[in-house]
Parts: structure tokens; C-alpha cells; sequence
């Protein structure tokens, strides 16, 4: 896959300079909302970054005014005349592993949102490791106005952010929250205002690319294993995996800066 490759519903490019990936949501009249082609897009784009070693960072955004509106349920038409969609298949063909791709990346990955992310596409922000959103963004659990749940992971990851009396309030009022709220709900990182969030991006984004990449992958793993896990059994897994890094060519990398009072080169991934 070229550094700048053309599809139909996303675009992909990566900088090689940087290392940093971006992946856009490329569907502005319909709000970024979901469809078949643009899962199958997504799945090739994120088979390229897992083979592509000089990718040492995702930044993940939409196009136009929207971040993602979720499902476009024009894509999966339903009327009273119709057998009914088997929704299930649809998870389990192309949310479930989407959700799984985001949360097990090589790479941290960052997420941009410029405007509503709704459905499927509030819950797949929250599957990135650091979200930024604009100040006039907004994020909306949609599902129960058509008589569905939070999919996409929505239903775990909203009470581990939020609280169980939020994430329930959040997903049967079916209410928008604003970025600024959601940012001090703790449900995403920040909230800047509009005009700063490119160049927020880009600094987060240059920060990660630059950091050791595998010891901010072993941070998003230990971290979230430690929501299940007992106290010993995390100690035992920060061992292991302390072990692992301290082995490693930027942890020495990284010493050596520091002795020397230099800016450090990670290399490992």
C-alpha cells in the first residue's frame, strides 16, 4: 500500500517522515456513517499498518463536519415487508472485529473529533487510546431510539469511563453530550476549542510517534488487564512485562538520553 492510497469511503495515508498514520472517515454527505465498503476498507487499511513498521502512530479522524453518525441504515434497509437483518452477523462480521483491531494496535492511536459521533460512532472513539474533541463536538448513544443497545463496545466501555449511573442515563435518554462535558465526565482526554484541535493533533500525534512505541502498547495492555485483574496477578503482569522492556533497545536508548542529556531515538515496535 503507497504512503497515499485512493479508496471510495475512507482516505489513508501515512507520513514517513513522522511515522504517523491517518485514517479518515471519508463520507461527509452522510456524516462518516457506516456502510459494507467502508468496513472492508477499514479492515485493508489496518492489514497494511500492522505490516508497515514504520508506522509508529494512528491518528483517526472524519471528514466534513461529522466524526461518524454510526451505521448508515440506508445500507441495511428495513421495512415491514422485509425478512429482518441479521444484526448479530453484522457484529460479528464487522463492529466486534474492528473494535478488537483498535484496542490490540501495535501503535497508540489518537483520535480527532470534529463534530457529532453518534451510534456506533460514539463507541468507536472510546476504542482509541487518546481522544481529542472539538469544543462544538458532540457524542450521542443513539441506540435506543431505535430499540437497539450500545454496540461497538459501547456497553463496556461507557461504565468503566463514566459510571454505571452515566452510562445508563447516557444510553436510555439517548441525550447528546457536549465535548466539554464529556471531557470532564472523563470519557475522553480533552476538549479544545475548534480551531485548535488540528494543531492538537498534530502535537499529540508527533509526541506519540516519537515516544517507544512498544512500551506505550505494553502501557495501554497493562492498563486495561488491570480492570479485571486482582492486585497480585497485575503485579505479577507489570513484572513480566517490566522484564520484557527492560531488555529492550529503547529502554537502554533511553537511559543513554538521559545520562547524556540528549533527546532520545526509539526504534523498537
Amino acid at each position: 500500500m503507497s504512503a497515499t492510497s485512493k479508496f471510495t469511503a475512507i482516505t489513508y495515508r501515512v507520513d514517513a517522515g513522522t511515522g504517523i498514520a491517518r485514517l479518515t472517515l471519508n463520507r461527509p454527505d452522510r456524516l462518516n456513517s457506516f456502510t459494507e465498503v467502508m468496513h472492508a476498507e477499514i479492515r485493508q487499511v489496518l492489514d497494511a499498518l500492522d505490516a508497515d513498521l514504520a508506522v509508529r502512530v494512528l491518528v483517526l479522524s472524519g471528514a466534513g463536519r461529522a466524526f461518524c453518525a454510526g451505521q448508515d441504515l440506508n445500507d441495511r434497509p428495513v421495512t415491514g415487508s422485509d425478512e429482518p437483518p441479521d444484526l448479530a452477523a453484522t457484529i460479528e462480521k464487522n463492529y466486534k472485529p474492528l473494535v478488537l483491531r483498535l484496542q490490540n494496535m501495535p501503535v497508540p492511536t489518537l483520535c480527532a473529533v470534529n463534530g457529532i459521533a453518534a451510534g456506533a460512532g460514539a463507541s468507536l472513539v472510546l476504542a482509541c487510546d487518546i481522544v481529542v474533541a472539538a469544543r462544538s463536538a458532540s457524542f450521542l448513544q443513539a441506540f435506543s431510539k431505535i430499540g437497539l443497545i450500545p454496540d461497538t463496545g459501547g456497553s463496556w466501555f461507557l461504565p468503566q469511563r463514566v459510571g454505571m449511573a452515566r452510562a445508563i442515563g447516557l444510553a436510555m435518554l439517548a441525550d447528546k453530550l457536549p465535548a466539554e462535558k464529556a471531557a470532564a465526565w472523563g470519557l475522553i482526554w480533552d476538549c479544545v476549542d475548534d480551531a485548535e484541535l488540528a494543531p492538537t493533533i498534530e502535537r499529540i500525534a508527533a509526541q506519540l510517534a516519537s515516544a517507544p512505541t512498544r512500551a506505550l502498547v505494553r502501557t495501554r495492555q497493562a492498563m486495561r488487564a488491570g480492570v479485571n485483574n486482582r492486585l497480585e496477578t497485575q503485579l505479577d503482569l507489570e513484572r513480566d512485562m517490566m522484564l520484557e522492556l527492560g531488555r529492550s533497545d529503547d529502554y537502554r536508548e533511553g537511559v543513554a538520553a538521559f545520562v547524556g542529556r540528549r533527546t532520545p531515538t526509539f526504534t523498537d515496535r
